[in-house]
């Protein structure tokens, strides 16, 4: 990012956004026409991952080294991360939707029977139970590192991340567990596909938050208390509250409701 004299004349330099959108782009193509073929697939992820990290990357650079995120920046970097949850909202809306759609009125080729009777629900009280107090007890310690990050108590800040970051991957390993231990697969019916599309989404997610979450811990380990970045850890945060959300109505819904 080159910046001159006026605060508004900026003139970008950073190539990873409109290439991330260009590739991804490709991507949808091949799927919806149904191009796809293996090695090219692969090759787009792979491109896909790496012009992602080195935008990343470019991120951390005009913040640390070039000191280019003024406050006006830091509120557009905010707002884009709120449209970004709105959007994965309405992304998981979607299956809910699915869901409810098939279980209130479920059709004749599966017995008209929600959940079909061949197929055997999860034990709602075993570990999607474990999984949801293991979110909700992330989602207060997450909270619990914003409030010392506040009191400048940046060492007991340190701790209750790391148990956010533990606590995401003991999710993760139990999730992998669970789907391990399933007697129904992605083709049985309009349930399995459901459930499998809703839940794996939202695992992926926590991935992501965990992965997030582990580099904002170690970002901020390199640097002294004073330099907190706040504003990656508070977009971390916002994002795992999300997260925690949605587990929350999934489990309600695909897990608890008609058990």
């Amino acid at each position: 990012m080159i910046k001159y004299n006026h605060p508004f004349h900026i003139i970008p330099t950073n190539p990873w956004p409109i290439l991330n959108a260009i590739i991804s782009w490709n991507m949808v193509i091949y799927i919806l026409w149904r191009l796809s073929h293996q090695i090219k697939m692969n090759f787009i992820l792979f491109i896909i991952i790496t012009s992602a990290f080195s935008w990343w990357i470019n991120i951390i650079k005009e913040t640390t080294e070039q000191g280019s995120h003024s406050p006006l920046v830091s509120n557009g970097l905010k707002i884009g991360i709120i449209l970004f949850i709105t959007s994965e909202v309405l992304f998981f809306f979607s299956f809910f939707w699915a869901y409810f759609h098939s279980s209130i009125s479920p059709n004749i080729e599966i017995g008209l029977n929600w959940p079909p009777k061949f197929i055997n629900q999860f034990n709602p009280i075993n570990v999607p139970l474990l999984n949801t107090i293991i979110l909700v007890r992330s989602g207060v310690s997450i909270t619990w590192t914003h409030n010392e990050i506040i009191k400048i108590n940046i060492k007991n800040s340190f701790y209750s991340l790391a148990i956010t970051c533990i606590l995401g991957t003991y999710f993760t390993i139990l999730q992998t567990i669970e789907y391990i231990q399933a007697e129904f697969s992605i083709s049985d019916s309009s349930y399995g596909r459901t459930f499998f599309i809703a839940t794996g989404f939202h695992g992926m997610h926590v991935i992501i938050g965990t992965i997030f979450l582990s580099f904002t811990f170690y970002r901020n380990m390199k640097i002294n208390s004073n330099n907190f970045r706040i504003l990656g850890f508070e977009i971390a945060a916002w994002y795992w509250h999300f997260v925690d959300i949605v587990w929350l109505f999934l489990y309600l819904s695909i897990y608890w409701w008609r058990c």
